[in-house]
């Protein structure tokens, strides 16, 4: 949907053709997150399809240009002051990663942690470095501008993801303590699992 309604923004500014608004979305998200033609040209025409856009004549190289509608412009601004519904947040795989390796035979979900780690501080250290960059002059228009706030939400979501892996270690630490503290059963060999997770307790029911 981000990229429908980013679309429209462009569009707003006036008739753009395909490969220019590919072109303006990199530039405006640093190309965080790059399109090609084709993904344009099918939401480009699923957005015509729906009323959102109309194709607005040719430019001098032959270009059939596109501009939003009345229509669009309503759907953009209620795209604007709709907050983003985190409800139903999209699947993360690190978060996946760590939840199935918990128990898992063979895994050393310590090691997977730190790894991850390294690879989330260097990420951070790099869009550091690019900030740094981006304000060594001061942000000359909108898309310089739209860059460093891509940059800066990417840097607060890895500070935050190595923050919660630094809670997930010292969980599984604590987990294993517990686990060491624990008396054993009668007819063990004494060998305890690294990690042992805690029972699962029945959800209590709604109200009816």
């Amino acid at each position: 949907m981000s990229i429908r309604h980013g679309l429209l923004a462009l569009l707003e500014r006036g008739p753009r053709y395909g490969s220019q608004l590919r072109t303006e979305f990199e530039s405006r998200t640093g190309s965080t997150w790059p399109l090609n033609v084709g993904q344009v040209y099918t939401t480009l025409s699923r957005l015509e399809r729906d009323g959102l856009v109309v194709q607005d004549d040719e430019d001098d190289q032959g270009h059939a240009l596109y501009a939003i509608t009345d229509d669009g412009r309503t759907e953009l601004r209620r795209w604007f002051e709709t907050p983003v519904n985190r409800s139903n947040p999209p699947r993360d795989e690190l978060a996946i990663k760590l939840a199935m390796a918990v128990g898992a035979p063979g895994v050393d979900i310590r090691a997977v942690i730190q790894s991850q780690r390294h690879h989330t501080l260097k990420a951070m250290q790099d869009y550091t470095r690019l900030k740094a960059q981006a304000l060594a002059d001061v942000p000359a228009n909108r898309d310089e501008v739209a860059w460093l706030l891509v940059l800066e939400q990417l840097i607060f979501q890895a500070e935050a993801e190595a923050r919660w892996l630094d809670h997930c270690e010292s969980r599984l630490v604590r987990l294993a303590e517990a686990a060491a503290t624990e008396p054993e059963p009668e007819g063990t060999t004494g060998r305890t699992p690294a990690v042992r997770t805690p029972a699962r307790t029945a959800r209590p029911r709604g109200r009816r």
